[in-house]
């Protein structure tokens, strides 16, 4: 260790007590964390892109700093989706100060490996007072049947007015209307589980049938319109 000739100089002053770092929430215990060893949790971070072009978001459990299961969801660029592929394939096994020093090469799956690094060091995990944690698999639930992200995708002019496109519960097929124009309820259709379905033989427009659903006041509208067409 080399010191200045100023800090040679100067007499000893003794520390007084050492306590440890403050404790922090983890899987139902409070751990004094001094090494990456010591940290466990599930979370998520958020991460964008320097144009702001796409957004991802990376979800991560952790066990004794070991990276065990990793979920990327992005949406919003092309070339982002490759990255997650690679971000995947890459991440689990390493220790998650290596997952910080990783070039994931996407601006916005290294953010969000950054937010995720801060939440999970503090102890604001989803897990924080969960005992043992999650189990390894929790962040595929998150995805729900047919394993496919929630996306919601909405797109609207002064003009024209609003149009639903897709909601959390599937594709969006038919906006329904009152008599003033205003949307009151759509119809949809549950892509994941309708692809599912057609995997497991069922026949395409049966399986198309059986996965549309509807929200709202869709029975009782005025008008129906194609969000894509009309």
């Amino acid at each position: 260790m080399n010191y200045s000739h100023e800090v040679e100089q100067m007499c000893i002053v003794k520390k007084g007590p050492h306590h440890g770092p403050a404790p922090i929430p983890e899987e139902g215990k409070w751990v004094k964390a001094t090494e990456i060893a010591d940290i466990s949790g599930l979370s998520h971070g958020v991460g964008w892109c320097a144009p702001q072009q796409g957004t991802c978001k990376l979800t991560l459990n952790i066990k004794d700093g070991i990276v065990e299961e990793a979920l990327v969801e992005t949406i919003g660029c092309s070339g982002m989706t490759h990255s997650a592929a690679m971000a995947a394939e890459i991440l689990p096994g390493k220790t998650l100060l290596e997952c910080l020093n990783t070039d994931l090469v996407c601006d916005a799956i290294n953010v969000a490996m950054r937010e995720i690094f801060l939440q999970i060091v503090y102890g604001r995990t989803q897990s924080a007072f969960s005992e043992d944690g999650l189990s390894i698999g929790a962040g595929l639930e998150d995805l729900g049947k047919g394993l496919r992200s929630q996306v919601g995708t909405m797109y609207s002019t002064k003009v024209k007015g609003v149009r639903y496109l897709e909601m959390a519960e599937g594709y969006v097929t038919k906006l329904a209307l009152d008599e003033d124009g205003e949307v009151i309820g759509y119809q949809f259709v549950r892509l994941g589980k309708m692809l599912e379905d057609i995997r497991h033989g069922m026949q395409p427009n049966e399986a198309y049938e059986k996965n549309i659903g509807q929200y709202g006041r869709f029975d009782s509208a005025a008008k129906y319109i194609d969000p894509r067409e009309e």
